[in-house]
């Protein structure tokens, strides 16, 4: 085994954000897609879209500038780049449902190789359902990428042949941004893009258990 580093979440976040064209409207849903916000190139002009009901939403502000009444879709405060606008819910719905979001940015708990998405419950006794919009903009947005750790705390792929759990979509995430690689799906299969420095694709495929195409 050779020496690699994981991509820290920041260091994630970029690794989205390099990829997001120019003039795309982006959706970032809850927890680690949120820090993507904060990376996207100055060169740049993405307009990021929130559940929530706001278009143009801006970075996280700096530390004392918070204003609670400016928040995503997880509750965190943000800001709203020139421009930006608020809208009611059911609008925001309607935008994501109605294919205008360009790319939609979503954690995972297990993406298949063709691209299935379960990202809104583990199915055990008791978990608490929390789909959100998860599923109208997995089959709403043109793009559907995951960003996500690519193993379990107990060293288990998240990226697997079948969904076990409940799903979100069927064949609707294009790609797969983890810690360790970046992943393409489609009907054949996976197919890798690039690992973290020092990480062999054989070791990646190893790691996954799934044949990776190059």
């Amino acid at each position: 085994m050779t020496d690699y580093t994981r991509r820290s979440k920041d260091e994630l976040a970029r690794r989205v954000a390099q990829d997001i064209h120019d003039g795309a409207i982006v959706n970032l849903g809850i927890g680690m897609p949120t820090l993507v916000a904060n990376h996207i190139p100055a060169d740049r002009e993405v307009i990021l879209q929130s559940e929530n009901g706001i278009l143009g939403m801006g970075p996280a502000p700096a530390p004392g500038h918070e204003d609670y009444d400016l928040i995503n879709a997880g509750k965190q405060p943000v800001t709203l780049q020139p421009g930006g606008a608020f809208f009611h819910h059911a609008d925001s719905f309607a935008m994501m449902r109605g294919g205008h979001i360009d790319i939609c940015v979503l954690g995972a708990f297990q993406v298949s190789a063709t691209g299935d998405l379960a990202n809104w419950s583990t199915g055990e006794p008791g978990s608490i359902p929390a789909v959100g919009g998860a599923m109208d903009l997995a089959t709403g947005a043109r793009q559907t990428w995951v960003m996500m750790d690519l193993l379990t705390k107990q060293g288990v792929s998240k990226v697997v042949q079948t969904c076990t759990y409940p799903l979100t979509g069927l064949a609707c995430v294009k790609r797969i941004y983890t810690d360790l690689a970046t992943l393409e799906c489609s009907p054949e299969g996976l197919r890798l893009i690039d690992t973290v420095p020092g990480l062999s694709a054989a070791e990646l495929q190893a790691m996954i258990g799934l044949p990776l195409a190059h």
